[in-house]
């Protein structure tokens, strides 16, 4: 049947709701969002059921005396209670998952409960965080920045995103951009293209010198490790004041950024624009210096009055399949550090199948049609919505030929009488239960598949090489360094971990953000309070409106033409389309959530 005027505004009402859930910002009060799903929920219900018409209705009578200050402590209990009750009693899955979600809410934000309980206050709105700010791990002033390239003072939207981010070039290129999920702009369209802005400012504002750095402290400092992590801390440590050097086993600075991304995604003269930068404030470094080697952990804290391990995740997980070893089978890691160096062996005429479902196997399969495989694959035991990659990463692989093979898990590696690669037997699985929040995945009991290849990439996971450390008395537990909370450890004063090898393989800017903070925390201990600071003057908020508007989204080359050759896949937007993306902005830094955050230095 046609639907009816009244059917069509619901699902427009149910669209929209949809989206405000989807851009809820962090900060919201756990408790009264409790009782908003729960009205939703109960209103979905038939009502036919005693637990569903009425218990429903009494938990949110309950909730909201907690929210209005009538509440005691037995109220706690007493919806602890309730909930379990309808939980146990329900006829249908809806009255069972709105308790449940409610009973999950007495335990999971409890703390929450009593403030407003027992002080009748909710400290969330006295904390409420610029949304896409508080998503940033390195709390760039991300509102701030826009406002400027909107004006086009590109040059000083990089001052600002140097204040917590030394990487502003390599961020506009392969930044996870996790402060779009929570944008605020997707209640009326789309999220704004945050990364694609940073690139903007990069790309426009030329060559932009770093700030002074502060007076002389007389403190050393080493750092084991040039990726983003020790080129972070090593920067604002710089800054400070800090006699800095970095010891980088490998001949360039950069580490996985540089060895790991393949240049078609990050153009390594771009990389080099944020290392000269950082380099420019006195920064040393020491190259082909291998921990455990050249050098221990131990001299090197005795020659500085601080030591940062930095030396993230560089090498790579096993299948565990018999044949693993076999000629033709690589990690992922050591395939893109050879393609790094320049080294790879062409693939000319061979197929190629590359195992897993991240962004690195995805630079992997992407890399093996640049090197004239004739076919690649890749192989993953779940689905492509389950895939960790990003979508876009995704898409560009498939666009290039890339063939998806889902729900086969490895089995076996079979081997020629050569002891070369002749392909990968795959057990077929499929979708099951649903387990924290993941469909898991078993065997169909279908005969196991063979898959043809002569080079096999294995791309599951990467690890940190800590043998060294562990000998030289520095905690490690289950293949990480163990930190206390400020990043040392307490039985070595004045050696510091961070980034990757304390707490296993993240993204870029994660590692970014691990090194601003880390270097504050060695700045305590060396006896200071320094304070990074910024002096560039942000532009008044706008006051006309914002009507809905699309998203600008980076366009890419040609699949035909991209796949001939490495360089770089993304094109910068214009100049015209930057003006319109930023303009759609909401500075919510401003406009009912900055107004709560006292300031726009952000503290570590």
């Amino acid at each position: 049947m046609t639907p009816d005027r009244a059917q069509i505004v619901m699902e427009g009402l149910y669209k929209d709701l949809e989206r405000r859930m989807e851009s809820s910002p962090p900060g919201i009060c756990p408790v009264d969002m409790s009782r908003a799903f729960l009205e939703l929920c109960h209103a979905q219900t038939c009502g036919k059921c005693v637990p569903c018409r009425i218990g429903l209705g009494q938990l949110k009578n309950l909730i909201n005396d907690v929210l209005d200050g009538r509440a005691t402590i037995e109220t706690l209990g007493l919806i602890r209670d309730t909930a379990q009750s309808i939980m146990d009693s329900a006829d249908c899955a809806i009255g069972y998952e709105a308790a449940n979600m409610v009973y999950k809410g007495v335990i999971g934000f409890r703390d929450d409960y009593l403030e407003h309980i027992m002080y009748n206050r909710c400290l969330m709105s006295l904390k409420l965080p610029v949304p896409c700010v508080s998503l940033c791990p390195a709390r760039v002033d991300i509102p701030g920045y826009i406002a400027l390239v909107r004006e086009e003072r590109y040059a000083d939207a990089v001052r600002l995103i140097r204040k917590d981010n030394p990487l502003p070039t390599t961020c506009g290129f392969i930044c996870e951009h996790p402060c779009e999920a929570k944008c605020r702009r997707n209640m009326i369209d789309d999220s704004v293209n945050i990364r694609g802005l940073k690139r903007v400012a990069a790309d426009f504002a030329g060559k932009v010198p770093p700030p002074p750095c502060g007076e002389p402290t007389g403190k050393k400092v080493a750092i084991v490790g040039g990726g983003p992590g020790g080129l972070s801390a090593a920067y604002y440590l710089r800054l400070m004041g800090h006699d800095v050097t970095i010891f980088e086993m490998l001949p360039k600075l950069g580490g996985m950024l540089r060895y790991g991304i393949p240049n078609y995604r990050l153009p390594k003269e771009r990389l080099d624009e944020d290392i000269e930068a950082i380099l420019a404030t006195g920064v040393k470094v020491q190259y082909g210096t291998v921990i455990g080697k050249n050098c221990s952990v131990s001299q090197l804290r005795e020659q500085h009055d601080a030591v940062l391990i930095s030396i993230g995740a560089s090498t790579d997980k096993k299948l565990g399949l018999e044949g693993e070893d076999a000629e033709g089978v690589i990690s992922a890691v050591q395939f893109l550090r050879d393609v790094g160096h320049g080294r790879c062996e062409c693939l000319n005429g061979q197929e190629v199948a590359v195992i897993g479902g991240g962004n690195v196997s995805m630079d992997a399969v992407r890399t093996a049609v640049r090197l004239g495989a004739k076919k690649v694959s890749i192989v993953y035991r779940r689905r492509v919505a389950d895939m960790t990659a990003l979508a876009e990463e995704i898409e560009g692989a498939i666009a290039e030929g890339v063939e998806v093979k889902t729900l086969m898990a490895p089995s076996r590696i079979e081997t020629g009488e050569d002891g070369k690669i002749k392909g990968i037997w795959v057990t077929p699985q499929m979708i099951s239960k649903i387990q924290n929040g993941r469909a898991s995945v078993r065997p169909t009991g279908e005969e196991d598949v063979f898959i043809p290849c002569e080079t096999l990439v294995v791309a599951i996971g990467q690890d940190i090489l800590y043998e060294h450390f562990e000998e030289n008395g520095v905690p490690v537990q289950r293949g990480k360094i163990k930190t206390e909370k400020y990043g040392g450890f307490d039985e070595i004063p004045g050696v510091f971990a961070g980034g990757d090898c304390a707490t296993g393989p993240s993204t870029v800017i994660s590692a970014i953000a691990a090194g601003k903070v880390i270097a504050a925390n060695i700045d305590e201990y060396l006896g200071f309070r320094h304070e990074i600071t910024c002096d560039v003057e942000i532009p008044e908020p706008r006051l006309d409106d914002r009507p809905p508007c699309g998203r600008v989204n980076m366009t890419e080359r040609e699949a035909g033409e991209r796949v001939n050759d490495f360089e770089g896949v993304e094109n910068c937007m214009s100049k015209a389309e930057a003006h319109q993306e930023s303009g759609r902005c909401l500075r919510c830094d401003h406009f009912g959530f900055g107004v709560f955050k006292g300031g726009r230095d952000i503290k570590w």
